[in-house]
């Protein structure tokens, strides 16, 4: 094991941050502050955890807190008495504390790409730094904006581990070497800027610990006197807590400096204790450095944290929820077994899915705008419950929400859609695609335009997972527009759809349109079950059809989404005998000059009616084709 001093050069990137740190971000300077009591909390987490099932560690009785001390540097120059003394501020936890190997980890490096990515939003100048420097790990070094010289001085909770100290001026070097420090824990002495020595006032110190890190659950100490609240938010009546309070809460509980979507915030005695506050994002993805890293709320006893990420409370398709939960009771037991299968859990977990629930559908009810950006952000969640939890479906499939085709991209409810339903309407329209564009062009729904009645468009790949699931809703049966034995309401006119067509160029003769479905069948063999005449189609001149009883249709489109073995399903071909293309290919048929492009037209119809499903392996394979069918039809004319 190293036991000497040890200088290391840091990396060309974090030189470039350090000095940006250091030289060009003075009015954020306060930050800094923020950022090494954040990382001292996470220290006391830590060290709170381990306890929990190891009580074998240094100063296992020692208090979990934090502690900032203000005093004037001694040197050769000048003495403690001295008004020019360099000021030094020290910030110390009992928390879990570095071996040598960790300070070299932690504080030696800095992720290349949250680095570089620092630098680029920095560089754009469209962003606050104060709030940048919490999102991409780089927080630490915040404190080169006031500090000539940083000494962390850290002694692990292991027992016979060695304190060392990492030391640095913010320059292009840093130094790991031994140290003295008896107790468990990390000390930051930090060695002042002239222009910085008001962070050695303590009265400067408890105004940014008030304004930032009013509700770390630790203690904050300032020269021996408490400078936080340490008040525990959720146990609050809502009415006594602000907006700001909110916000600065779920700031310091996830590390996200932007607003949340919604929050929770709720307190019952029966059938079960509680007081939970919970938040839902703005994103689904979280940050590079989220102080949230699982899923999982944070499940206290009698305002004793107990577990840090609790997936008991709620199923894992709301993990998109984050935030604390706390019941009196719940015994103050650290077996996670014994929690998770106490009765008083499972009420609790009833509790606050219940909520949650409720949450969901009054903001859909009252405020569609934030809910629409919930769905974009999580309706795959949505999705996943359906999948995934048979109890879900019930309270999911109101706040399901689907673009149709006469909404003009509104996104519609299952309720709103069923009050829209056309005359004769009894069963729910869908359409499964890649996106809204291709389905929008879908051959499918040119029978449901005939007829005025709206399609839905299911666009998400969950959506062909749950398709099966979704039997009913409302006594309505929900319906995928490519089923064979479709049956629509009648339209108002009395003639057969396939006898009237706005796109008709002529009619082709039932001899020459036989001549054309062999033809079809013979280019495309194995790849299709049936070619035949369609009843339905429109303004299209081909739809793929799937065959009766195929019960893997969905399945297929799932597996190219998720790059699994892949094989084009084979689907029924139906025609539209009075398109003008179909009509020109039936008579093309006639010419002995019009053969290859007959062959390539109905390899491209095939191809491009793949694509519109959502089906095609590879559509860039159609590219060479499309120039062949090009050559041939400058050829013939």
């Amino acid at each position: 094991m190293e036991t000497t001093t040890v200088n290391y050069t840091f990396k060309a990137e974090v030189k470039q941050l350090l000095a940006i740190l250091a030289h060009s971000l003075y009015k954020e300077r306060d930050i800094f502050l923020r950022e090494l009591i954040s990382n001292a909390s996470d220290a006391l987490t830590r060290i709170q955890f381990e306890m929990l099932t190891n009580r074998d560690v240094l100063d296992a009785d020692a208090e979990l807190a934090i502690r900032l001390e203000t005093q004037t540097k001694d040197n050769e120059e000048t003495d403690a008495g001295d008004a020019t003394a360099p000021k030094v501020l020290i910030i110390r936890d009992s928390g879990i504390g570095m071996t040598r190997a960790d300070l070299e980890k932690n504080l030696g490096t800095i992720a290349q790409s949250g680095a570089r990515e620092f630098l680029s939003k920095l560089g754009s100048g469209q962003l606050d730094p104060g709030d940048m420097i919490g999102q991409f790990g780089v927080g630490f070094y915040s404190v080169f904006m006031a500090a000539d010289e940083v000494r962390v001085v850290s002694r692990s909770h292991q027992v016979g581990e060695s304190a060392w100290a990492w030391v640095s001026d913010g320059s292009d070097q840093f130094r790991i070497e031994p140290a003295e420090k008896a107790e468990r824990g990390t000390e930051i002495h930090i060695t002042l800027k002239n222009d910085a020595a008001e962070y050695a006032d303590a009265w400067k110190l408890r105004q940014i610990i008030k304004k930032h890190s009013d509700f770390v659950r630790f203690p904050i100490f300032v020269n021996g006197e408490q400078a936080n609240q340490q008040t525990s938010l959720w146990r609050k009546n809502a009415s006594e807590v602000t907006a700001d309070d909110y916000k600065k809460f779920y700031q310091q509980l996830t590390y996200d400096f932007e607003e949340p979507l919604t929050k929770i915030h709720f307190a019952s005695d029966a059938p079960v204790n509680v007081r939970a506050l919970l938040f839902i994002s703005n994103k689904r993805e979280k940050s590079m450095i989220s102080a949230r890293k699982e899923p999982g709320v944070m499940l206290y006893s009698h305002n004793v944290l107990i577990q840090e990420y609790c997936t008991d409370l709620l199923p894992k398709w709301l993990g998109f929820v984050d935030g604390v939960v706390d019941s009196e009771d719940i015994p103050l037991n650290v077996s996670r077994e014994t929690v998770q299968n106490n009765r008083v859990m499972k009420q609790l977990a009833k509790t606050i899915r219940g909520r949650v629930m409720r949450e969901l559908k009054g903001m859909a009810e009252k405020d569609a705008d934030k809910y629409n950006m919930f769905w974009a952000e999580f309706g795959r969640a949505l999705r996943e419950g359906i999948a995934t939890d048979q109890e879900a479906k019930d309270e999911v499939m109101p706040l399901l929400r689907y673009a149709t085709s006469q909404s003009d991209g509104k996104l519609l409810s299952l309720d709103d859609y069923i009050k829209q339903m056309g005359e004769g309407q009894t069963e729910l329209y869908y359409v499964l695609g890649d996106d809204l564009k291709s389905v929008a062009h879908s051959p499918h729904l040119d029978p449901f335009k005939a007829r005025n009645l709206a399609v839905m468009y299911w666009v998400d790949p969950l959506d062909a997972y749950i398709a099966p699931m979704l039997n009913e809703f409302q006594g309505k049966k929900f319906r995928n527009v490519d089923d064979p034995e479709l049956e629509l309401p009648a339209k108002a006119e009395d003639k057969p759809e396939a006898e009237h067509s706005d796109n008709a160029a002529g009619n082709v003769s039932d001899v020459d349109f036989g001549i054309l479905v062999s033809r079809v069948r013979q280019i495309l063999g194995d790849r299709v079950t049936e070619v035949r005449a369609s009843k339905v189609l429109k303004d299209s001149p081909m739809r793929l059809v799937s065959p009766k009883d195929d019960f893997e249709r969905e399945r297929g489109r799932l597996n190219r989404f998720f790059d699994r073995e892949y094989k084009v399903p084979k689907k029924m071909v139906e025609l539209n005998r009075n398109h003008p293309i179909i009509v020109d290919l039936a008579q093309t048929l006639n010419d002995p000059l019009g053969s290859e492009l007959v062959d390539l037209s109905i390899e491209q119809m095939y191809d491009s009616a793949l694509v519109q499903e959502g089906l095609h392996p590879n559509p860039a394979d159609m590219l060479p084709r499309i120039q062949r069918l090009m050559a041939a039809a400058l050829k013939r004319g």
